[in-house]
């Protein structure tokens, strides 16, 4: 895989110079999230190769003007805060208007070639136009490949599947998948899960939002299908309706600290889900996400319990 070969000297020197300024410190015994021995990991079935349980998506977060100077050093902050506390998933859309381009372009800047892995879409009707943009997605990155390609909600999903196996056999692309948002087509999308050779597949699951828990998840274990969510904090709605609440003080039990770390960590404990997305455009938000991706999870009777918590608030 490209961009995996950073000195682990360099980078840890570095993650400390991060810590330091960021208030933590990488080297004590496990008093907080940054004790990067306990990095959450999870297999990608169909290689077993790993990813940290903790991602990052661009929508709406990311799609701003690249011209914007001011906008642009935030983005270039919060990338930097999401590689140096030990992300590497990236995702992205064609959707979502500039959001290519103002990652590649923070991803110029960086001073050192961080652990990416570059997750996006095609999401468009039709080969020939497909394929334009999917090797324009490539270069607005910055990258010699895309990891993990995506068909944006099922779109035209036939033609451009046919296409993505025929790059992952030449070595185009590393992993190849489908996508649902919002919770909708559902039926359809475990048809394909059932049906295709997929790597990955992306959906919407929440602590909310849980209809993939009944079919979805588990055929995805089933078929070996890596699995991304999105929509983690259900468009911010988690927030909205809990934030004004008190965090259980039993969910230092398993080392959350705010609820995005709360609503993250219940996402990823479920043995089906491979990395969690979330996005945000601001950087004190990026570390409290990616706090989740440290320490402790959830067993089976702990998630009930969290479940139970925000159903009663």
């Amino acid at each position: 895989m490209q961009n995996r070969n950073f000195s682990l000297t360099r980078r840890r020197l570095l993650q400390q110079v991060v810590a330091l300024a960021l208030g933590f410190n990488l080297n004590l015994p496990r008093t907080g999230w940054a004790d990067t021995s306990q990095k959450i990991l999870r297999r990608i079935p169909s290689n077993n190769e790993t990813v940290p349980a903790i991602g990052m998506g661009t929508w709406l977060t990311f799609g701003i003007d690249p011209d914007d100077a001011s906008q642009m050093r935030v983005r270039e902050k919060i990338l930097h805060t999401f590689f140096e506390l030990g992300g590497e998933l990236i995702d992205s859309s064609p959707m979502y208007g500039s959001a290519e381009e103002v990652v590649g372009k923070c991803l110029a800047r960086l001073d050192e070639t961080p652990d990416l892995f570059a997750a996006t879409k095609v999401w468009t009707s039709g080969w020939r136009a497909g394929v334009r943009q999917m090797e324009r997605s490539r270069v607005l990155w910055g990258v010699e490949r895309v990891d993990l390609m995506q068909v944006h909600n099922l779109l035209d999903w036939e033609t451009h599947l046919a296409t993505l196996k025929e790059w992952k056999a030449a070595g185009r692309i590393r992993y190849l998948g489908v996508t649902t948002s919002h919770g909708r087509r559902h039926s359809e999308l475990a048809r394909i899960m059932e049906t295709e050779p997929l790597d990955f597949v992306q959906l919407t699951y929440n602590l909310l939002d849980r209809e993939a828990e009944q079919h979805l998840l588990p055929l995805a274990q089933e078929r070996g299908i890596a699995v991304l969510a999105n929509r983690p904090f259900q468009g911010g709605g988690l927030f909205s309706r809990f934030a004004s609440q008190p965090l259980p003080d039993w969910a230092s039990a398993i080392d959350c600290e705010n609820w995005a770390q709360f609503f993250l960590k219940f996402i990823i404990s479920h043995p089906a889900i491979t990395c969690a997305i979330p996005a945000t455009s601001k950087v004190a938000h990026m570390r409290e996400n990616m706090g989740a991706g440290y320490g402790r999870l959830p067993d089976a009777k702990l998630r009930r319990r969290m479940s139970e918590y925000v159903r009663g608030l």
